[in-house]
């Protein structure tokens, strides 16, 4: 396991659609083993596959406390909105106002393959949502609410 480098804004990969994930072998266990590691040190609450250079369809996000793979992840129920302010580890420093959905469910495939479902309200919500739209070259950036820019934050 190791600590990847994290790609930040101005990486054109960050931009990219990433590709399904259609082989559950070493080489992907590595990849989520070494974003959980990432995740932990950066203390982020999610993190994309291609925010450390790999454009594969994985996610992994902080769901009640706990660290939960998602595989080839898609949003099959959402409903309300909410309006909070988002933060990126690709975008350091920074904050912006984005509209997400309240409640989703998400299926997805766990590093066995198998199909689960993961329902998420609020902050959890926002973090799918977040982490998935990576999965599609979009950024927080491109959900910010209407009138709303980004901020500059000091740690």
């Amino acid at each position: 396991m190791a600590i990847r480098k994290i790609r930040f804004e101005d990486d054109p990969i960050l931009r990219k659609v990433s590709r399904p994930v259609d082989k559950f072998d070493e080489r992907l266990f590595v990849l989520l083993d070494d974003m959980k590691d990432t995740l932990i040190k950066a203390d982020g609450l999610g993190l994309a596959a291609v925010q450390v250079g790999a454009l594969r369809r994985v996610v992994i996000v902080r769901l009640n406390d706990k660290l939960v793979e998602l595989i080839n992840p898609e949003i099959v129920e959402q409903s309300g909105t909410q309006s909070e302010d988002e933060a990126c580890l690709s975008l350091p420093h920074k904050i912006g106002k984005t509209v997400r959905p309240l409640q989703v469910t998400v299926r997805a495939q766990n590093r066995d393959g198998n199909w689960c479902l993961y329902k998420g309200t609020g902050l959890e919500a926002r973090c799918f949502c977040h982490e998935l739209d990576h999965l599609d070259g979009k950024l927080y950036t491109d959900r910010l609410a209407p009138g709303e820019k980004v901020y500059r934050v000091e740690e």
